[in-house]
């Protein structure tokens, strides 16, 4: 059912919807599986601030209570790795891009067992969806 991971174990998704509709739809995703938005970073503004001019991007940060800590509490030393994070670009042809971290790279990197995954597989399955 899951693919072989890619080298860099980041799936890039081409969305269907417009950046800021792609936005909503990942984020009423994530809380309808109960996640939490922890932070929504705006690159776009934040490049505005020193005169750079930036395509739309925003990352979701989220977390999840039975797969966020316990990811956590099992690899505490690879918070950036943690797939509980969704990057939105728009590139210069208006088409919108959604970067999510593969459960599978996640777990042969890592060694997280696939009881501790399933539910982030679910997840991922899901946020691809929503956007597709």
């Amino acid at each position: 059912m899951c693919e072989e991971p890619n080298a860099f174990g980041i799936d890039k998704i081409a969305s269907a919807y417009d950046f800021s509709e792609t936005i909503a739809r990942l984020s009423a995703a994530i809380q309808s599986k109960g996640a939490t938005i922890f932070a929504q970073i705006d690159h776009q503004a934040q490049a505005q601030q020193y005169e750079l001019q930036l395509a739309p991007m925003q990352l979701l940060i989220f977390g999840h209570p039975k797969i966020g800590t316990a990811l956590m509490n099992s690899a505490a030393s690879t918070g950036l790795d943690l797939p509980l994070k969704a990057l939105v670009q728009q590139d210069c042809h208006a088409q919108v891009w959604v970067y999510l971290n593969q459960p599978d790279f996640l777990q042969l990197r890592h060694g997280f067992d696939d009881e501790l995954l399933s539910p982030l597989r679910g997840l991922h399955t899901l946020l691809s969806h929503s956007i597709q």
